[in-house]
């Protein structure tokens, strides 16, 4: 019996011993995270330190330590809201615009919706502002409301960044990041020497374009379908890195939403989608066949319908001549335009493609990939089918018809749909 007594009295003594350490390793890691903070916070001019000196330094702060605690642990907190904030578009006003600008003095390009002109922000960081055109009324709103609400909203390296806007009585404009290298048509159609690329960087340029629309139909929180998708929208940095413009068409919707109803055509003629011309249901399969058009001229270097401005060709529209090349076989005419050299790697790029094109335009959007298989497609990750053919639907295919080249029409790139230029050429 007292042996019995002994092992219970040795057990709850081990019991209490065991709690006592429990509670004083807790205390010790949260005195030590509490110094590991405050020498955060007195650290070289750290952001949260020079808040936190600020909200200490109030008039009318509490002179107790916990007082001051708090003060500090809140004036962190105020700034890593405003760091969140600064992330999203700043509104500036029509004052500091004529800063940027030095009153409008550097225009790089005009259009249907406005201007566009080069400016710097005091860091010397170069912009590009684009000043809506006022005639424009109501359109000129939707536009400006279409992009601040989605590429406002969104972040990724293929986008081109939104930092801010104007909209007072007497100026509505959007000011952008300046891509120094123009847009994607200035290098495809009759570019000169100096900005002609191998095919291997206009296959970069590719995988970038679809990682953009990649994140706007599957990574966002809301889905945002472009609808206007062409080589005058894709915009090159440093590099020839491409970044995805002009959102003024652009619109969001819930992922569960299937299909949507629009007003009114949208997109470019030659690049959008069957579906937006007719009082259809879209989805945004529609930036699909888009995207597949954008593939087709950087395959051929070439516009898709060239109208043989001096009647010396045929006006054979080109998606089409390619489909039929490749259903007899012979893709190597296809190839040749886009691969100068006999470079293996680069032709099996360009053939690969070729596929992707083929499968993204065709007509029934079901049919079309979506654009994370476009990506592991072009990549190289995922095996490409045998595409079916996209043109079925059209008349007979004359096989006669010469392949027309040469002459091409050209427009400047933009930062929306106005088309105007992006940089100063």
């Amino acid at each position: 019996m007292s042996l019995s007594g002994g092992v219970l009295a040795v057990t709850l003594v081990g019991t209490i011993t065991a709690g006592i350490v429990a509670i004083a390793s807790v205390v010790a890691i949260y005195k030590c995270a509490k110094v590991a903070v405050k020498v955060y916070l007195q650290g070289d001019g750290g952001s949260l330190h020079r808040v936190a000196s600020a909200v200490t330094r109030e008039p009318g702060s509490s002179g107790a330590a916990a007082g001051e605690s708090d003060d500090a642990e809140m004036g962190s907190m105020s700034y890593f809201i405003e760091d969140l904030q600064r992330e999203r578009p700043v509104r500036f006003s029509s004052q500091q615009l004529r800063a940027f600008t030095r009153n409008y003095a550097h225009k790089v390009g005009s259009g249907g919706f406005g201007v566009v002109y080069k400016g710097r922000f005091p860091n010397g960081a170069p912009v590009a502002v684009k000043v809506l055109n006022s005639t424009l009324g109501k359109r000129a709103e939707e536009q400006f409301m279409a992009e601040v609400g989605t590429i406002g909203r969104t972040y990724h390296i293929n986008l081109v960044r939104l930092y801010g806007f104007c909209f007072d009585a007497a100026v509505k404009a959007l000011v952008y990041e300046y891509m120094e290298n123009g847009s994607l048509d200035g290098y495809l159609f009759d570019p000169p020497p100096e900005r002609k690329v191998a095919f291997d960087k206009l296959h970069e340029i590719a995988v970038g374009t679809a990682k953009a629309l990649r994140y706007l139909h599957e990574e966002c929180a809301q889905r945002i379908i472009h609808y206007d998708i062409k080589p005058e929208n894709v915009l090159l940095g440093a590099g020839l890195a491409p970044k995805v413009s002009d959102f003024g068409l652009a619109r969001l919707c819930d992922r569960e939403d299937t299909h949507l109803t629009i007003t009114g055509a949208r997109g470019t003629p030659g690049y959008a989608a069957p579906e937006l011309w007719m009082p259809l249901p879209v989805t945004h399969k529609c930036d699909v066949y888009s995207y597949g058009m954008l593939l087709f001229e950087m395959l051929g270097r070439r516009r898709n319908l060239e109208l043989g401005l001096h009647g010396r060709e045929s006006q054979e529209w080109y998606p089409r001549w390619v489909w039929h090349r490749f259903e007899a076989g012979d893709v190597d005419a296809v190839l040749a335009r886009a691969v100068a050299t006999g470079d293996k790697k680069e032709r099996e790029t360009a053939e690969r493609v070729c596929k992707v094109a083929l499968w993204c335009v065709q007509y029934r959007p079901e049919d079309r990939p979506s654009m994370g298989s476009v990506v592991r497609m072009l990549e190289g990750e995922d095996q490409i089918a045998t595409p079916l053919n996209p043109f079925a639907h059209l008349a007979a295919y004359n096989s006669g018809a010469a392949l027309p080249s040469g002459d091409t029409t050209t427009t400047s790139g933009s930062y929306g749909s106005s088309g105007h230029a992006l940089s100063a050429r």
